[in-house]
C-alpha cells in the first residue's frame, strides 16, 4: 500500500482574492450595489480588474483555505484546483506553494482567465463582491493525479465543487481512488442553497459509503434533511453511516459518530472582525487532528481553535501559525 504523505487532499475552486479600496464614486460609475455579492462574466471580470488600481491577490477558496490552514498547523496538504496560465494563475500557484501546501495541477491552457472574486472596499469598510469563476469550472477526470489520492490520509472536497458536471465526475473518480487505498473521503456542504440544489445526491454519497465524513454548519445539516428543527436533523446525522463534523457558531462544535454525540466549546472571542472563513479553517484543524490519530474531541477542539484564530483578523488565512497558536494551547502537533 501507498505510504501517507499527506494529512489532506483538499479539492475545490481555485479563486483568486482580489482586493482595493476604492471611493464610493467608484462603485457608481460602474453600476455596482454596495454591499452585494455577484457572478460575473469574462468581459466585464476582465473590464473590472483593469480599472481596480492597486490591488492586494490571496490565493482563496474554501478548500484552498482548508489547505493553507492545515499547512499553518505544520501539516503537509495537497491541493487540485484549476486555475490559467496567466498573470492571476501564476500568483495564486505561488501564494499555494509558499504556504507549503503541494499544488502541481496542470494550468488551463484554452485562454479561460484564472478565477477571480474582486472585492472592492469602500472608505466606510463595505465589501463589494464581483466573482468570476473562469478556469476553476474547468477542473475534470483529468485532472486527479492517482498517486497524491493514494498517499493522502483524507480526500476532502467543497460543495461548491458540485455544479460542473465534470467537476463531479472528477470527485467520484477521487473517492474511488481512496478507498481503493484504505483512505478517508469528506465533503463539506459549503452552503444550504448547495445543498438544496444537490440534496438527493450528497444522501445518496452518504448512504452508499461515498463519503464518510461530513462538515456542515447548522443551517446545512437542517437543510440536507428537510428540517427546521436542529435536533431532528441531528437525529438524523446520527441514523446516517457518515461522520459528522458539525459546526454550531458561537455554540462550539459537534461530532456525530456511530449514532453517539460529541459537543465541544467554541473559544471565547471578544474582538470577531471578519467571520470569512471560519468553518474552513475549523476543518483545517479537524482534518489536520484526524490525520494525525486525535480522537473526536481533541480534532474538534482543534478545529475550533483555528477558527477562532481566524476570524480575529480579516480574510480567511491565518496571519500567524496555527502551529504556534496551538502549542500555547496544549496541542501536539
Amino acid at each position: 500500500m501507498t505510504d501517507i504523505r499527506f494529512d489532506a487532499l483538499c479539492i475545490g475552486n481555485a479563486i483568486c482574492d482580489v482586493f482595493a479600496h476604492v471611493e464610493e464614486d467608484f462603485l457608481v460609475s460602474e453600476n455596482l450595489i454596495k454591499g452585494s455579492m455577484r457572478l460575473i462574466d469574462t468581459e466585464e471580470a476582465l473590464s473590472l480588474y483593469g480599472k481596480m488600481g492597486q490591488t492586494v491577490r490571496i490565493s482563496g477558496g474554501s478548500a484552498g483555505n482548508t489547505a493553507s490552514g492545515i499547512a499553518s498547523l505544520g501539516g503537509t496538504p495537497a491541493y487540485f484546483g484549476k486555475v490559467a496560465n496567466d498573470d492571476l494563475g501564476e500568483s495564486y500557484t505561488h501564494d499555494m506553494t509558499g504556504t507549503g501546501v503541494h499544488f502541481q495541477t496542470p494550468p488551463l491552457e484554452n485562454g479561460i482567465p484564472t478565477a477571480r472574486s474582486m472585492i472592492l472596499i469602500t472608505p466606510d469598510g463595505e465589501r463589494t463582491m464581483n466573482t468570476y469563476l473562469g478556469a476553476c469550472t474547468h477542473f475534470g477526470p483529468a485532472d486527479v493525479n492517482e498517486d497524491i489520492v493514494a498517499a493522502s490520509a483524507v480526500t476532502y472536497m467543497e460543495g461548491y465543487l458540485w455544479d460542473p458536471e465534470e467537476a463531479k465526475k472528477a470527485f467520484l473518480t477521487a473517492a474511488d481512488i481512496a478507498h481503493k487505498h484504505g483512505r478517508k473521503v469528506a465533503i463539506t456542504l459549503s452552503d444550504a442553497f448547495c445543498v438544496d440544489r444537490y440534496r438527493s445526491e450528497f444522501l445518496d454519497m452518504i448512504k452508499d459509503g461515498v463519503v464518510d465524513i461530513v462538515f456542515a454548519n447548522d443551517h446545512e445539516l437542517k437543510s440536507l434533511f428537510e428540517t427546521a428543527d436542529l435536533e431532528t436533523a441531528i437525529k438524523a446525522a446520527q441514523d446516517s453511516n457518515a461522520l459528522v463534523a458539525l459546526t454550531l457558531g458561537s455554540d462550539g462544535a459537534m461530532v456525530i459518530s456511530d449514532g453517539q454525540r460529541t459537543k465541544v466549546d467554541a473559544q471565547k472571542v471578544s474582538d470577531i472582525v471578519d467571520l470569512t472563513g471560519a468553518g474552513d479553517l475549523f476543518a483545517s484543524g479537524f482534518l489536520f487532528g484526524m490525520a494525525r490519530g486525535y480522537d473526536h474531541q481533541t480534532s474538534a477542539e482543534l478545529g475550533c481553535l483555528c477558527a477562532a484564530s481566524v476570524i480575529r483578523h480579516v480574510g480567511a488565512r491565518p496571519e500567524r501559525p496555527l502551529k504556534d497558536t496551538a502549542t500555547q494551547n496544549g496541542f501536539v502537533v
